[in-house]
């Protein structure tokens, strides 16, 4: 961990790159770089990977196999319980630090093999909120950790295709959110929620849930309130909302445009950019019935996209797809289709099937 963090740094030292400047590069905070160059905090792929961007040299190992050397250690709240101590900042820190870093493994790891170590570590936070010593401000502290931590298990939970759980390890950390008092949390578990329900169940319970997850959150950050908007615009698509579709997704285009590097956003949003926006507003596009407007939007995210990010990448292809098949360029959606699966190979996802099926249907009739 040190010997990365010491590399990270001389790269960015001899590139004559301040922390400051790379905070605003990489869009991680300028004290969590500083953590992780001085070998406090364990670099996490992405953050190798934002760093290899921005300097154009490569620096990191093979991220996966990062990733899987990290699911089998101890988790903190495992190694410090065994010593019977009180739960102080330095238990706190490293909770959070783990849900950062099961988080940033969700890009990189499947959801079969991800969900089992998100159940565990749930768990062990839950046992530690209800049976341990701590103050009032260090348990609000582990009580969002859990609900973070909920969120990430439902989400996995969700593309595993295990939707009953995934709903029920999102109720859960609303729970956790609200006694915390993290309204935002609280709504993107809603929101989250609700995306899924969009996807599996009835769409104008999803508009529901996604509307009061806004309403809820008035005083989210911009790109907090981005993504529960986006939630509301994919849930209007669905339910074939031409007007409020597009007043959403111009909504949406309105909150990041309140984005700025001196607003500090929850860490739980660190995946959230142009691309994706603009990915999200070609689904809907296609969900709308307006296929050409999606196919741009779509080819520049998944250009733009990280190729180790491989369910992602097989996901918007599938929908870049789509958007071939549905204008009827079928050799285009047939060659698109075949690049998404060979990125499905590599991280399987009850979504990417769901969506491959999809299109394989619009392709055969």
């Amino acid at each position: 961990m040190s010997e990365l963090g010491d590399a990270l740094r001389a790269a960015r030292e001899a590139a004559g790159l301040s922390l400051s400047r790379m905070a605003q590069l990489t869009h991680y905070s300028k004290p969590y770089l500083s953590l992780i160059e001085n070998g406090k905090r364990r670099p996490l792929p992405d953050v190798v990977t934002a760093y290899e961007q921005a300097l154009g040299v490569p620096l990191g190992s093979d991220p996966v196999r990062r990733a899987h050397e990290w699911l089998v250690s101890d988790s903190p709240i495992a190694v410090q319980c065994r010593s019977g101590r009180r739960v102080g900042d330095s238990l706190a820190d490293a909770v959070e630090a783990r849900v950062v870093e099961l988080r940033h493994l969700d890009d990189v790891v499947g959801s079969t093999d991800l969900l089992p170590a998100v159940r565990h570590e749930l768990s062990e936070a839950e046992s530690l909120v209800r049976n341990g010593s701590y103050s009032e401000v260090t348990g609000r502290r582990l009580l969002i950790a859990t609900g973070e931590l909920a969120q990430l298990g439902g989400w996995v939970a969700s593309d595993a295709g295990k939707y009953a759980e995934a709903q029920r390890l999102y109720l859960g950390g609303v729970s956790a959110a609200s006694e915390a008092g993290d309204a935002s949390l609280a709504a993107q578990l809603f929101s989250s929620l609700s995306y899924q329900i969009a996807n599996v169940a009835d769409p104008h319970d999803a508009l529901l849930l996604a509307r009061s997850a806004v309403k809820g959150a008035r005083d989210a950050t911009p790109v907090v309130r981005t993504l529960l908007l986006e939630r509301v615009a994919w849930a209007s698509a669905k339910t074939k909302d031409h007007d409020g579709t597009r007043r959403v997704l111009d909504a949406v285009d309105d909150a990041y445009e309140q984005w700025s590097p001196g607003i500090e956003e929850p860490e739980w949003v660190y995946w959230l950019n142009r691309a994706e926006i603009d990915v999200m507003a070609g689904r809907c596009m296609i969900e709308l019935g307006d296929p050409g407007k999606a196919e741009p939007l779509l080819s520049a995210a998944v250009a733009s996209y990280p190729e180790e990010h491989s369910r992602e990448v097989a996901l918007y292809l599938s929908w870049l797809a789509e958007s071939y098949a549905r204008v009827g360029a079928l050799d285009a959606a047939r060659d698109t289709l075949s690049r998404a699966r060979g990125f499905a190979s590599r991280m399987p996802s009850a979504r990417t099937h769901d969506r491959f099926r999809l299109v394989e249907t619009l392709l055969g009739a």
